[in-house]
């Protein structure tokens, strides 16, 4: 008896232990939908795997309040390097790498967008948009994205129009905060923010994963449709992306990154890291985590055989971009994938931006696919 009592301890103190660490982390917001995501099986297929990689980059020129000449400096050394270096990889198709910029508005340079601008027509990447804000409002924000946008395509031939001339754009929410899902209410202040994007043009949002914060959500591992309910984090829930079923008018598109344990990365040798498809100088590119995304990589019901895997990175602060450039962190990220998807049989490797991969989803979800 005493020998029971003891193991029940044992395991309360386990289980709580678990727990308190989980809650640490706020895993406890998105463990269950992990655990769900473990045990689900996907329908086996002897179709070729297509791997489509896309790599969103908070591109921030002027993080830290870095001077005029500093942030032009970053971004001509970022132009330079990146043309050198991709010029050497290409996908399954011959197409080189392609790099996300999604600016934040409250950074706006003309000298910048110029230099993004010019290495897009080269078709090495594009362009959307970012935002930091803090106690917004509706008529704000909404002059605020609609200004920005006209800007980028008038002035810089950036962002696209879609077929009824409206110009459409993708995003990602500065600190995480989208549609003012921090607890505390800051760095937003906008409750209806879902409804301000699609309203003002934005057809898709690659926020997610936001983990260790608590804006994340409880939906991972996801490419869903959502629509606003006048509250925070509306996000939170929707209805996955399938074969023969597209979004309405009203409704944004979420196309989430990888989010799970990694059990290969432990601290103190026993909790796992969290993977986020994060590139960072201390979250550097590797094989074995190019197939923990693969794993977790998100795909559209009944065509499980394409799997979207949305990585993101801070490319301009300055360890990151040393780990990209110096110590070979994109040629490691590149070298990694080629070697596993380009000519691997069974697979095939494409490299698209962040428009290019909404295309195909787009395309995959409609009722000709």
């Amino acid at each position: 008896m005493a020998l029971l009592y003891l193991i029940f301890i044992l395991l309360t103190v386990l289980i709580l232990s678990t727990w308190l660490l989980l809650k640490i982390r706020h895993a406890d917001i998105w463990f269950i939908s992990y655990i769900k995501g473990l045990v689900y099986i996907k329908p086996n297929s002897d179709k070729v795997k297509h791997i489509y990689i896309c790599l969103a980059d908070h591109y921030e020129p002027y993080f830290g309040q870095a001077t005029q000449d500093h942030a032009r400096g970053l971004v001509d050394d970022w132009v330079k390097q990146y043309r050198e270096i991709s010029s050497k990889h290409s996908d399954s198709f011959g197409n080189p790498p392609q790099h996300s910029y999604f600016y934040p508005i409250e950074e706006y340079d003309a000298y910048v967008m110029d230099e993004l601008s010019s290495i897009c027509k080269e078709k090495l990447g594009d362009v959307d948009i970012h935002l930091h804000h803090d106690d917004d409002n509706e008529k704000n924000l909404t002059k605020t994205l609609n200004n920005f946008k006209k800007l980028l395509f008038d002035r810089h031939q950036l962002l696209r129009k879609d077929n009824n001339g409206n110009i459409v754009y993708g995003f990602i929410h500065g600190n995480w905060a989208l549609d003012n899902s921090r607890p505390d209410g800051k760095w937003c202040g906008v409750n209806n923010e879902i409804d301000v994007l699609v309203n003002t043009g934005c057809v898709f949002d690659m926020t997610m994963p936001s983990a260790p914060s608590d804006t994340q959500t409880g939906k991972i591992n996801s490419v869903y449709f959502t629509s606003d309910d006048g509250k925070p984090k509306s996000h939170d829930k929707g209805w996955d992306a399938a074969v023969g079923k597209w979004g309405n008018n009203r409704e944004l598109l979420m196309i989430q990154g990888p989010l799970a344990f990694n059990w290969g990365k432990r601290n103190v040798g026993l909790i796992p890291k969290i993977e986020t498809g994060e590139l960072s100088f201390d979250a550097p590119p590797n094989l074995s985590r190019v197939k923990l995304w693969e794993k977790f990589g998100v795909s559209i019901k009944s065509a499980e055989e394409h799997i979207f895997i949305k990585l993101y990175t801070h490319g301009l602060q300055k360890k990151n971009m040393k780990m990209f450039f110096d110590n070979g962190g994109f040629e490691k990220l590149w070298t990694s994938l080629e070697s596993e998807y380009k000519d691997k049989p069974g697979y095939k490797l494409h490299y698209v931006n962040a428009w290019e991969m909404y295309l195909k989803i787009k395309d995959i979800s409609s009722d000709e696919y």
